[in-house]
């Protein structure tokens, strides 16, 4: 992946300025790493009437599927070819857009501490890339630069030169020539060469947002193919777009009336907006399962995986929970949750009603026997599969509590997590997500073994198409298998 930046200049403005300015000198060869290969940086020539400074990214094609393996678009089996097989070593795109703001990113930002003038200077430049991914031909190129005051060359690339019948490839070798200051040069390639490409090679998240109206600030509210532009850099996310396009209509708005963006986004008052903050999905599930074990009435509950004793703390606040057990393999979290708990402040009546217990949900502990309820809170899906039938005996078949609760992420809402890049897993260590219909199987299994009844709660809102972000399976022991029991424990006495 390949891009050279020239200018010329005279004895009194020499071009050799451009070293200051891209913070590289130009008697170095440079070398930078980065998260998907080698950044290289020398200056072919430098002289005082002609320098010029190209950027060698060199992809490493293996690191790049290690990193995202078996997550995105990219870890899907039937693309397991494409993964190396492809064009990101070679064609322009995100790599090298992320490897210029990286190497320049003093430059892209208009500062040179040497020569403070600089900076504010426009430069005779010529850019060329000679391979640059065009989804809309050599037409779109320059309707993309040519508003920027540049002069576009865009010759398409042959799919081969052998075969010329084939027509041309999807690739042109781009020359730009110009007027302008380095760190507007720097911007207008940093986004539109992935526009043109129209793809990325990380999730686009909502600070992507943030990123393209910084690099866009003084060209893209007016540009003519906003946009296009905006929705293209941003992976067409809807939503994404809709802010950035609502963003950049005030920034031109601003500059029309000659104030400032704060003076014209005042249609709301923050002190008197009385709108509702959404309540986060944790807090909605504890309060499902507070709700769950009032119903059933527990008194003395088990948190298995108590973590860092958030439920642990929220059972606390009522007093109708009159033994609290909080249990975690991890020693970490149960001094995590000691200290959120504030355990050795506490007085002698509530800690009485509270304790934490390292134990592994895998085995069968007596200790956990007798209890009225036992809760699981985002606990199987930390587990491999095939361990979840140790945790399904110690909790169901030994310690046998009259109430179970079990939470567990519904991997069909995923696709409603913006920020949440296609084909991961919420948290890096799931070792799975269900869906709706995988975890009522479970759960039918699991209840019709044990003899215990199963009811489904949805935990957060209930999606049409794809259901809650949480589902909850109640468990409660069937009244013909209590007796059954007793009857059993009375004649073993």
């Amino acid at each position: 992946m390949f891009l050279t930046i020239s200018t010329t200049g005279t004895p009194e403005r020499p071009a050799t300025d451009l070293g200051y300015l891209l913070h590289k000198h130009p008697d170095n060869a440079l070398a930078f790493s980065t998260s998907y290969g080698k950044a290289h940086v020398v200056y072919p020539e430098a002289g005082v009437e002609r320098c010029t400074a190209a950027l060698l990214l060199e992809v490493d094609a293996v690191a790049l599927v290690r990193r995202g393996k078996g997550k995105g678009r990219g870890g899907a089996p039937d693309a397991a070819l494409a993964q190396y097989v492809n064009d990101r070593p070679y064609a322009a795109s995100s790599l090298l857009a992320v490897a210029l703001s990286s190497v320049f990113s003093s430059a892209m930002k208009g500062t040179c501490k040497a020569k403070p003038e600089l900076p504010a200077r426009p430069l005779p430049l010529r850019v060329e890339v000679p391979a640059l991914p065009a989804r809309g031909g050599a037409g779109l190129v320059r309707a993309l630069f040519e508003p920027l005051g540049w002069t576009v060359g865009a010759e398409p690339v042959a799919l081969d030169t052998e075969f010329p019948e084939w027509g041309d490839s999807r690739y042109v070798s781009l020359v730009l020539e110009g007027e302008q200051r380095l760190a507007d040069a720097l911007r207008h390639l940093y986004v539109l060469l992935p526009v043109l490409d129209d793809a990325k090679h990380y999730w686009v998240s909502s600070d992507e947002v943030d990123k393209l109206l910084r690099a866009g600030e003084g060209w893209l509210p007016d540009h003519p193919e906003q946009k296009l532009i905006t929705s293209r850099y941003l992976s067409r996310r809807w939503s994404l777009t809709r802010e950035a396009m609502e963003r950049l209509e005030l920034v031109r708005l601003a500059e029309t009336d000659d104030s400032a963006v704060e003076e014209i986004d005042n249609a709301v008052d923050e002190q008197t907006d009385t709108e509702e903050k959404p309540v986060p999905l944790a807090v909605q599930r504890r309060d499902a399962i507070v709700g769950a074990l009032k119903s059933a009435d527990a008194a003395r509950v088990l948190d298995l995986g108590c973590g860092q004793g958030q439920l642990v703390q929220e059972l606390l606040k009522d007093t109708r929970f009159t033994e609290i057990v909080g249990v975690d393999v991890s020693m970490r979290a149960l001094t995590i949750a000691s200290r959120r708990l504030k355990l050795e402040r506490m007085g002698e009546r509530q800690s009485g009603r509270v304790k934490l217990v390292q134990g592994s949900l895998a085995y069968t502990d007596k200790r956990l026997k007798g209890y009225d309820a036992a809760v699981l809170s985002e606990v199987i899906e930390h587990l491999d599969l095939p361990r979840l039938p140790a945790l399904e005996y110690a909790v169901f078949g030994s310690a046998r509590p009259r109430t179970v609760i079990v939470t567990t992420p519904n991997v069909e809402y995923n696709v409603r997590w913006e920020t949440l890049p296609a084909g991961h897993v919420r948290h890096g260590d799931h070792r799975f997500e269900w869906t709706r219909e995988e975890f009522r199987g479970w759960a039918g299994t699991v209840a019709e073994r044990h003899g215990y009844g199963v009811e489904f709660v949805a935990v957060g809102p209930d999606d049409p198409d794809v259901g809650p972000p949480t589902q909850m399976a109640v468990f409660t022991v069937s009244t013909q298998n209590t007796k059954d029991q007793n009857t059993k424990e009375e004649k073993a006495a």
